[in-house]
């Protein structure tokens, strides 16, 4: 994925909150949602997605404790399927 880990790192000032055990990361406007999905133990952990500050989806994706696995999904500029990458350790393969 290109800049695939752009998306997983946030700046520290931005707000967040969590709602329904969901950490929500806004982008700096600080009213559009740039990433939810829930944390364990301070990592990620589970399905992920982020968004763009219009609101449409930009990417899509599981973690297990912190490690990117299984599908991620990456999203064009309307919000369709663009690009699906296989993150498991065993099979990097990638379709688009």
């Amino acid at each position: 994925m290109e800049n695939e880990n752009c998306d997983m790192v946030q700046p520290k000032d931005k707000k967040q909150e969590v709602i329904d055990g969901y950490t929500i990361k806004y982008h700096a406007n600080g009213k559009t949602i740039w990433s939810k999905g829930k944390m364990v133990d301070d990592q990620p952990d589970g399905y992920w997605e982020w968004y763009r500050a219009d609101g449409t989806m930009k990417r899509s994706g599981y973690f297990d404790m912190g490690d990117p696995v299984g599908e991620w999904v990456t999203y064009d500029s309307k919000g369709q399927k663009y690009k699906t990458t296989n993150r498991d350790k065993k099979n990097t393969s990638q379709n688009k």
